[in-house]
């Protein structure tokens, strides 16, 4: 008997050791993505977390007459959900899909910038702050979700504190600062499918309708004062359309019909530049 057991014993070794070189190792999780805190740049906002919280791992942010402040996306990423639950629960509210399973969400929003679909860039314009829902007063809820829980939230790579207020500092980009977005350049229907940051002065956008490609460069420097901004896009086969000058929030639109048609597509703010490739071809 335990001669038998020996034997059974090598063999369920080996069975595991042949395994681990049939299958392999459980592949790594993704990394979370760098979040920065959802508003402009040099802000200070005081976030609280409660035990009682729903989800308990959300954050509360304020500061002195915040109603309507600027809603910046915390990362990169897709709108996958934009909702109004109307005077329930989230009130309106907005979630951005940033690959990996991470997707962060916005609630209590008094308006919505974007659209389900839309790319978005770190820091840019997708809301403002709100009373919206279940809400007793102007705030931000703000999550940051793996799959389908509530995380504990990092800004800038430290975790904030849990349970308590506390008062942080915002080192996301100012992009949302700037009260243009780049739907409201290009106009009704387009919605982003693409952007480029161009250092920390801005962001160019590649929209489309359907039909028609639009490139617009959002500021986030000296927004309101005039200083060299430009836009540009090409339909393969075509020639180049650029918006080029000193512009206070944006330049373009530029727009060109580009059913079927490879695009490439650019812009800059000062001496920080991009151009694309060609590409979006469908």
């Amino acid at each position: 008997m335990r001669r038998f057991r020996a034997i059974a014993a090598l063999a369920g070794a080996a069975l595991a050791s042949t395994a681990v070189a049939v299958f392999g190792a459980a592949p790594e999780a993704a990394a979370a993505p760098a979040y920065q805190m959802p508003f402009p740049c040099g802000q200070v906002w005081e976030g609280q977390t409660r035990s009682d919280h729903s989800p308990p791992n959300a954050v509360d942010l304020n500061r002195t007459n915040d109603d309507g402040d600027p809603v910046a996306a915390a990362a990169a990423g897709r709108v996958s959900r934009v909702a109004n639950e109307g005077s329930t629960s989230y009130g309106r509210w907005i979630e951005v899909d940033h690959g990996g399973g991470f997707t962060t969400r916005y609630a209590h929003l008094s308006v919505q910038r974007v659209a389900v679909g839309d790319q978005v860039a770190r820091g840019q314009l997708i809301g403002n702050v709100g009373s919206t829902g279940g809400s007793t007063g102007p705030h931000l809820h703000f999550e940051e979700r793996s799959g389908s829980t509530a995380v504990k939230i990092s800004f800038n790579g430290s975790q904030i504190l849990y349970w308590g207020s506390r008062s942080y500092t915002s080192h996301n980009t100012c992009e949302a600062n700037n009260p243009y977005t780049p739907q409201a350049a290009c106009g009704s229907g387009f919605q982003v499918i693409d952007h480029a940051a161009l250092g920390s002065a801005g962001t160019a956008y590649l929209l489309y309708n359907g039909s028609s490609n639009c490139v617009a460069t959002i500021k986030a420097t000296s927004i309101g004062n005039a200083s060299a901004t430009s836009a540009f896009l090409e339909v393969q086969g075509g020639t180049r359309t650029t918006d080029s000058g000193s512009f206070a929030y944006y330049a373009g639109p530029v727009k060109k019909s580009a059913a079927g048609k490879c695009v490439k597509w650019g812009g800059s703010v000062g001496s920080n530049s991009y151009t694309s490739p060609f590409e979006h071809c469908g």
